[in-house]
């Protein structure tokens, strides 16, 4: 909360939930509505190896599968896996959605006994804008503990949820970009560790405890998968091309983090191909690079009905036979669909697969049951049963929606101070848009029923009195109009608040956009009202994708430029705090909002580097040489802040001091004197090369406010061929600080990690020579030399 005193911050964040309260009241919190599914409870026959939990869990699921027949074996490789009554297994279903909130898309959730709602967060997109670990962390066991607690009130029938979505935003055309934290590989792989890690009810950073799992999280879509349908070509047959250092530092870096840091007890396999092979039928991918290389343990799922386009729309596989045979022995466990189940036995009449290749599969998905507590008696009785109904909806969980949608909106633009607004001053207030009365457009996608809403327009009513609305469009494709009745309303008020932007006609799964300008007649409402207005009006964007809007960004009569994302539950509310002053706006972009002449670049382009000789200009702030519209990081504030670096706490080391240098690997690189491989320079160098970087920031006032700190690095040739990003993101913390107040806040830097690139083959590199680390408008230089 970002109010004059932190005592106020609060007071005003329990009067926030009370209003949202008021305006709808919480779903009951009711009795329990059924059982929940569970195995091995009372009346299991005795001295049985896969219900004794002294056991480790691999020979439990050794014992159980050994006891299943073929045909029970093959029954369990769908999203709904049927019960096993003679072995007392009840039915599971696989596919469930908690991207941020949970949700009852999937099929084992159901919100609509006794519990018909869940706390609805902020789309990803919006949350990610906050650039803070801790926020993304506290959803994620918000997440977990609504999920547990739908479990134990009977509502569920399973606890594996299918989030998050850490697929780089490369292109601003995706229409699930909404659903991501951004464009930056490193923070997408810190957002996916912290969520995860809360959702499976583990600490946010240390050792975890990887058989007790509150719910199960899957990171998706693994990997290089990021189009919809864009002119015709869909995600279920693009064949994504992409060089092995664009995999390496760009695409399956988040993967690698949610993995490795967060310890994921699933990932799904994307549809598309990549370099002509389905994800879902690529054993490098799954079982070496994700098993082997990064140490997954956990399932793999298909996206639904992954497995039936490898024969059906992609003739990769001759056969459904060729197609079951060629995902299990990939590494796949789980086929969100039936065609596994189909096609299994006849794949192994036909030898195309073993009684092995099923049994491996079925080992980590029965792995990652008896994790969960399923096979553990009543879960109400077992480490997780003390989370019941009354633990969703919480008065805590839904400030906590609040928060999120306070700390992600960003002020993009705001000329002579036309924000915040002043309750005693603004007597009449206009509100125009086809964005401002409508509570579902504030979800996004992948959305449950929320616990209250409240949209804009009814926000800002208990703000003025007077208050008046006028659409002016009938959705977001504005291609039927009401300017005269918008216009008259502007003319007549002290102020205007503009909701225009984007839903879900334009961009979400299976849509992405073609043009990146506002849809319809929007610019010409936006501009009639602007021009009929008294004084200059805000314009607040409700979008996942970026769009370009410097039209406004230039016009003077446009005073202001909020956005918000699809904020939420809580979104109506925040965004009128932040209009009228009592949240200080914190968020930076997240994505880099480009001009309408990117379109002219296929979406179907792959690569992320610049190519000069055929004028391609590259994707995202790294690698994107082009004009801008607004950058990655950018984001305003009612306050101002400065940083700088503490000589005193930043202290790199002696390149001279760090044994085993001089032995790295070196070689010629293109425009580099020299590279050193990071394999070969091993863990106890990398180790002792970190170092502390100490940053001092300042609040100038006059507000107290939440503030995003952002440690880039930067080469000081990036244009010289060697595929270095102008720059790279390698730290962020948000920081509460009053109005002028100054703290400090410490990065480790670790120059393995942070100074290094991918070579063309792939392969880590440190170029020899300068690397600057910044913060805000200062730096300091570290030369990397034995």
């Amino acid at each position: 909360m970002a109010r004059r005193a932190r005592s106020s911050s609060l007071h005003a964040a329990a009067a926030a939930v009370v209003l949202l309260l008021q305006l709808l009241p919480s779903p009951p919190h009711a009795a329990v509505a059924a059982d929940p599914p569970y195995t091995c409870g009372a009346g299991a026959p005795p001295n049985i190896p896969f219900c004794d939990r002294g056991l480790p869990i691999d020979r439990r699921v050794e014992d159980l599968v050994a006891r299943m027949t073929v045909e029970e074996k093959i029954s369990q490789l769908g999203d709904q896996s049927p019960a096993i009554p003679r072995l007392g297994v009840p039915a599971y279903k696989w596919w469930s959605e908690a991207l941020h909130g949970l949700s009852d898309q999937g099929r084992g959730i159901h919100l609509a006994g006794p519990l018909r709602a869940a706390t609805s967060f902020p789309q990803v997109i919006l949350t990610a804008a906050s650039f803070n670990p801790h926020l993304w962390y506290r959803i994620g066991q918000v997440i977990g503990v609504e999920a547990r607690a739908v479990y134990n009130n009977g509502q569920a029938e399973g606890l594996t949820f299918w989030a998050p979505n850490i697929n780089v935003f490369r292109d601003p055309r995706w229409g699930r970009g909404q659903e991501t934290p951004g464009e930056d590989p490193t923070m997408t792989g810190k957002y996916a560790a912290v969520f995860v890690r809360g959702v499976q009810g583990y600490a946010i950073a240390g050792p975890v405890n990887s058989t007790d799992l509150e719910a199960s999280a899957c990171c998706k879509h693994f990997t290089a998968y990021d189009l919809e349908n864009w002119k015709g070509v869909t995600r279920y047959v693009f064949d994504a091309q992409v060089t092995a250092q664009d995999l390496e530092d760009t695409y399956n870096p988040p993967f690698k983090s949610c993995v490795e840091d967060g310890h994921a007890s699933g990932i799904m396999c994307s549809y598309n191909r990549v370099n002509g092979v389905p994800t879902c039928a690529d054993y490098n991918l799954l079982s070496k690079t994700a098993r082997q290389s990064w140490g997954f343990y956990g399932y793999i799922t298909s996206d639904c009905d992954a497995v039936s386009i490898i024969h059906d729309a992609q003739g990769y596989a001759k056969t459904a036979e060729d197609a079951v045979a060629d995902v299990l022995k990939a590494g796949m466990d789980v086929n969100c669909g039936n065609y596994v189940q189909q096609h299994g036995a006849s794949a192994l009449q036909q030898g195309k697969i073993t009684e092995q290749d099923i049994d491996r599969a079925l080992h980590n998905l029965f792995a990652v049951r008896m994790r969960l507590g399923l096979f553990n008696g009543d879960p109400r009785r077992n480490r997780f049963g003390n989370i019941g109904a009354d633990q969703v909806c919480t008065p805590e969980h839904q400030n906590l929606a609040l928060e999120a949608a306070q700390d992600g909106i960003v002020l993009l633009k705001n000329d002579a101070g036309a924000l915040p607004l002043s309750k005693s001053s603004v007597a009449s207030l206009g509100v125009i848009g086809f964005n401002a009365n409508d509570a579902k457009r504030l979800l996004g996608n992948y959305f449950g029923p929320p616990c209250v809403t409240a949209t804009p327009l009814q926000a800002l009513q208990d703000y003025v009195k007077d208050t008046r609305f006028a659409a002016g469009c009938n959705a977001a494709a504005c291609n039927v109009t009401a300017i005269p009745e918008a216009v008259q309303v502007a003319s007549s008020v002290d102020s205007v608040v503009l909701f225009m932007g984007l839903d879900q006609d334009q961009e979400r799964e299976e849509v992405d956009r073609l043009d990146l300008t506002l849809p319809g007649q929007q610019q010409s409402l936006i501009e009639s009202v602007a021009n009929a207005a008294k004084k200059p009006v805000i314009l607040v964007l409700l979008c996942g994708g970026p769009v370009d809007v410097s039209f406004a960004k230039t016009n003077p009569k446009i005073g202001a430029i909020l956005w918000a994302g699809y904020p939420g539950e809580a979104g109506g509310l925040a965004i009128a705090q932040v209009l009228f002053g009592e949240h200080n706006p914190g968020g930076r972009l997240p994505v880099t909002w480009y001009p309408q002449d990117f379109t002219k670049v296929p979406m179907t382009d792959m690569r992320m580097r610049a190519d000069p000789a055929t004028g391609y200009p590259g994707r995202t702030y790294r690698f994107y040489k082009g004009p801008t519209v607004f950058d990655f990081g950018y984001g305003l504030s009612y306050s101002k802040y400065s940083h700088s670096f503490v000589a005193s706490g930043t202290k790199p080391p002696k390149m001279s001091d760090i044994a085993g240098l001089k032995a790295m690997t070196t070689a010629a690189g293109a425009g580099a004197a020299a590279m050193y491989d990071v394999e070969a320079m091993g863990t106890e160098a990398c180790e002792r090369l970190k170092f502390p970087a100490l940053v001092r920031v300042e609040n100038h006032g006059p507000m107290d406010g939440k503030h995003p700190v952002l440690l880039f690095l930067r080469w000081p040739n990036a244009t010289d061929g060697s595929g270095r990003p102008a720059r790279q993101l390698i730290g962020f913390r948000s920081l509460h600080l009053r109005a002028a107040q100054t703290a400090h806040v410490e990065f480790e830097v670790s120059p393995c990690k942070h100074f290094s690139r991918a070579s063309e083959d792939g392969r880590k590199v440190i170029d020899q020579g300068s690397h600057f680390v910044m913060v805000g408008e200062d730096e300091f230089e570290m030369s990397f030399m034995a």
